[in-house]
């Protein structure tokens, strides 16, 4: 693995799993020495901080470009998760870090970012497109979980990355969408999109 960038996204991949991970574990895990991941950072603190850097500036650009409170709630959902495709990692290594010791390094522009991804749920539950039978931050909360599980399948090669944006969208709305009419009239082309039995 060549580079700081391509380091940055793969170790936010691995430690969102593996967050007490020592120095050595991570370096294994990227592919390359010790000695190459030391070129890079002085250490796992000053790598720590530069995913979570990173992983700030990544959410930013994709809440921005997915446009949240543009159009309906599907649809900025939608948008939202293929604007992810890339940047998955990120997202589940700032979410995990509200569970582990390592919580210090939470931006505090991530609460910021909560809101506004926890706004797509509440938004939906207003225009009726989601269920009020759950919580908007419950269904925040899945959508975290059903993003780092499916950017760790593809990580390891059980899931093909062309299939991320179509199975995590499919997944979150089977579970929180109000009607099938919504679902099947908001329906974006999305290459790869997988038709709900309903649509058929």
């Amino acid at each position: 693995m060549n580079g700081r960038e391509p380091m940055l996204l793969e170790a936010a991949n691995y430690l969102c799993r593996r967050p007490n991970a020592p120095i050595t574990d991570i370096a294994a895990a990227l592919g390359v020495s010790r000695a190459t991941l030391h070129r890079h950072f002085a250490g796992r603190d000053e790598l720590l901080h530069a995913v979570s850097g990173r992983a700030t500036e990544q959410l930013h650009v994709a809440i921005s470009t997915a446009r949240l409170m543009e159009g309906s709630a599907v649809e900025a959902l939608r948008r939202f998760v293929t604007c992810l495709e890339d940047r998955a990692p990120f997202l589940s290594f700032l979410h995990s870090l509200r569970h582990d010791d390592a919580s210090a390094l939470l931006p505090e522009s991530w609460k910021e970012s909560d809101a506004a991804i926890r706004g797509i749920f509440e938004r939906g539950q207003r225009s009726r497109e989601f269920t009020t039978a759950l919580t908007a931050v419950w269904m925040t909360e899945v959508f975290y979980d059903l993003v780092a599980g499916a950017a760790w399948a593809v990580r390891n090669g059980r899931c093909a990355k062309r299939d991320f944006v179509a199975s995590v969208t499919r997944t979150i709305l089977l579970g929180t969408i109000e009607d099938e009419g919504a679902f099947t009239s908001s329906r974006s082309s999305v290459p790869g999109s997988i038709s709900p039995r309903w649509a058929k």
